[in-house]
């Protein structure tokens, strides 16, 4: 089911990076048949400079639900472009390989890639199996620098779960050159076997991102939010959202 909608600041919940450099806050609530997103964001500092680029530190947050209660599709793809006026600048930094962080809890990923984290804070993952209540597993999530190469650069969003065995889930973003902007393509992978939904998240993610405000506003499209229905939960196998928004920066 695709449906246009606008789409959040921070969707990139799960893409970290593509929203590095917004500028300023901003929240929005979609839905698309029982699936309700929430998602927002801010940076810091608020006002950046008019025609240079500037470090910048964003925190980002969101939620998912259903408006029945029943449990939701997970997130398992985003899309993101940004304009020209963000970037994301991963020089200097220690890189990270996802191998380093796979079957590793969180404590032992930073024991092995410390010195390569850029951002950190925390989820909840919520796990249904059939004919059974749902779990919430609450996490801490660690944002990795996966470096860059090719002219593509990898951030690594790492969460260990704890149910209904201890596991790392990896996000992979990979973030390219567009147009004079950057395109960012997150992919989430399963979690618990299908049985895992995101249901909320916030963490800040810093030193990569650099962004300028010429003309008051950053222009972000996500032409591509996939949620799959995993659980076999009632309603549509899968959910597309698609959208832009135009964010305004001091």
């Amino acid at each position: 089911m695709r449906r246009n909608l606008l789409v959040a600041l921070a969707l990139c919940a799960v893409v970290a990076a593509g929203f590095a450099g917004i500028a300023s806050a901003a929240k929005i609530t979609i839905r698309a048949g029982n699936l309700i997103t929430t998602f927002g964001g801010n940076a810091i500092p608020k006002k950046i400079p008019k025609n240079k680029f500037a470090d910048v530190k964003t925190n980002i947050f969101g939620e998912i639900k259903t408006s029945d209660g029943t449990h939701p599709s997970a997130l398992r793809e985003v899309i993101v472009d940004i304009d020209k006026d963000v970037k994301v600048n991963v020089a200097g930094i220690p890189v990270c390989k996802a191998g380093q962080l796979e079957a590793r809890d969180t404590k032992a990923a930073k024991r092995v890639c410390g010195k390569a984290t850029i951002g950190s804070g925390k989820a909840t993952v919520e796990i249904k199996f059939p004919e059974q209540r749902p779990i919430l597993v609450p996490s801490p999530i660690t944002v990795f620098n996966g470096g860059k190469s090719g002219g593509k650069t990898k951030l690594l969003i790492h969460v260990f779960i704890t149910v209904p065995v201890p596991a790392a889930v990896v996000t992979d973003v990979t973030i390219t050159k567009k147009g004079g902007g950057i395109h960012s393509v997150a992919k989430v992978p399963v979690t618990a076997g299908g049985a895992g939904s995101a249901l909320d998240f916030n963490f800040t993610i810093g030193k990569i991102g650099e962004a300028k405000c010429p003309d008051g506003k950053f222009n972000v499209k996500a032409p591509k939010i996939l949620f799959k229905n995993e659980a076999g939960e009632p309603g549509p196998a899968q959910t597309t959202m698609n959208g832009k928004l135009a964010v305004p920066c001091t």
